[in-house]
């Protein structure tokens, strides 16, 4: 495992944050079972999570406004380190108007964040709508047998499925752009009922081919 400091790496038109290493999740279809890095970007694996300091370092090193969108995302759960996301993305809120901010996440902040989620009596979601334009939440499954067994989550509580989909669902009624995905992984009748709960909640879904 080659480590280094790669904060930030490009994907076509966006700018990908690389925040952590940290999850919760051992998902079959992880990128990070193949690969050091992701897309042609150098090891994503960290030295050490970076300061506020060091990203705002990196991110100045870079024209900002070429950029469709700047991505948290990277070689981990970015909401594993939830107040600090927040302050990252209100500092680029506050020094680049014009930016357009998406997050990826699993949608379980607030089982591995609860202090922080509830901080302020507000969960994640609502810290979240504050400050992203746009959240895209793993759905990976059609239930919740199923989201365990392509998750593999560790040391999470049973209903975790559920707890996704409340996240989404709040970030949704908040007013941010909010989409589900799920990865080819899984079999055409599970896409069918993810498809399902993605309509009756009245949230996109894009189903992502799996990279080896």
């Amino acid at each position: 495992m080659q480590k280094s400091m790669t904060l930030s790496y490009e994907v076509g038109q966006n700018l990908y944050l690389n925040i952590t290493n940290q999850c919760p999740c051992h998902c079959v279809f992880c990128i990070r079972k193949n690969d050091d890095g992701a897309y042609g970007s150098d090891s994503l694996w960290l030295e050490n999570e970076p300061t506020m300091t060091e990203m705002q370092e990196d991110l100045k090193k870079r024209d900002l406004s070429k950029y469709q969108e700047i991505v948290f995302c990277g070689y981990g759960e970015p909401l594993m380190r939830l107040q600090f996301v927040c302050e990252l993305a209100n500092y680029l809120k506050s020094n680049y108007p014009d930016i357009y901010l998406r997050l990826n996440t699993n949608g379980l902040a607030d089982i591995y964040n609860p202090q922080e989620a509830l901080a302020n009596n507000s969960d994640s979601a609502t810290k979240i709508s504050a400050v992203f334009d746009k959240v895209s939440v793993s759905l990976n499954a059609g239930n919740s047998e199923i989201y365990n067994q392509v998750t593999k989550p560790k040391n999470l509580p049973e209903n975790a499925f559920t707890i996704m989909l409340r996240f989404a669902e709040t970030c949704k009624k908040l007013g941010v752009d909010t989409c589900f995905t799920v990865v080819d992984v899984i079999s055409e009748s599970q896409i069918a009922e993810a498809q399902k709960i993605a309509d009756n909640l009245q949230i996109p879904l894009s189903v992502r081919e799996y990279i080896s």
